[in-house]
């Protein structure tokens, strides 16, 4: 299985957050991309877009399946991660790192809270695969 950063916090969607005081650094886990397969398109929010917590805030297309982006929180597109629109196979190679997709200015840092922790994620996959 996968390692998964121990300081990010991650949602049932598969979407990450890392947290660097009131800025989110978002992206799709491993399970994720695992999942996904080879990434073919990606459609992301515009800088100064309003995400909203657990609302879809682009889509992820692989060679298997288009899948909606789910916002881990709310609050201000600050950046988009454009090269990775060009360079799609970063998702296969480096989902929580240089795959990173969207930052965020946070509307409610506590939304952070509700959100599970590495070691939750990893039981959730686990008890979701088991359920299969």
């Amino acid at each position: 299985m996968a390692d998964y950063p121990e300081d990010y916090k991650y949602t049932k969607e598969h979407e990450w957050i890392s947290v660097d005081g009131n800025e989110g650094t978002i992206g799709i886990t491993d399970h994720a991309q695992a999942e996904l397969g080879d990434v073919v398109y990606i459609e992301l929010p515009a800088v100064g877009d309003q995400l909203q917590a657990g609302q879809p805030f682009g889509t992820i297309e692989s060679v298997k399946a288009v899948s909606e982006l789910y916002a881990p929180v709310s609050g201000e597109v600050t950046a988009i991660h454009e090269e990775l629109i060009d360079q799609l196979e970063l998702f296969n190679e480096d989902p929580h790192g240089a795959a990173w997709m969207v930052r965020v200015r946070m509307a409610d840092s506590s939304e952070i809270e509700a959100l599970m922790s590495s070691g939750d994620y990893v039981s959730f996959l686990e008890s979701a695969e088991g359920g299969h």
